[in-house]
């Protein structure tokens, strides 16, 4: 299954995070618990830790850019080979951290 990981859209008194790292690029296979990506608001910072096991198949928002409350940071996958679709828009489901 795809998943799209995206910034929780319920983070109060704030509009968009920064993207500070990547732990890893597309093609990393993650465990659970492992670091996926550092974010920062202008009040704190926010690690983002795997709920499960899977693959970072692609990157939306690269380092040093601001992402919006509810965009899409990157696609996941249970398998590196998952057929992604299209432009993710369309995703059977949604991981969002918070």
């Amino acid at each position: 299954m795809i998943y799209r990981l995206a910034v929780p859209d319920t983070l109060e008194d704030v509009t968009s995070v920064r993207v500070l790292e990547w732990h890893g690029a597309a093609g990393t296979a993650v465990a659970p618990g492992a670091m996926i990506v550092e974010l920062e608001t202008h009040k704190a910072l926010i690690e983002v830790r795997a709920e499960q096991a899977g693959v970072i198949r692609r990157i939306d928002c690269a380092e040093g850019e601001w992402c919006p409350l509810g965009g899409g940071l990157a696609l996941l996958s249970d398998a590196a080979d998952e057929p992604l679709d299209g432009d993710g828009a369309m995703l059977p489901a949604d991981f969002r951290i918070g």
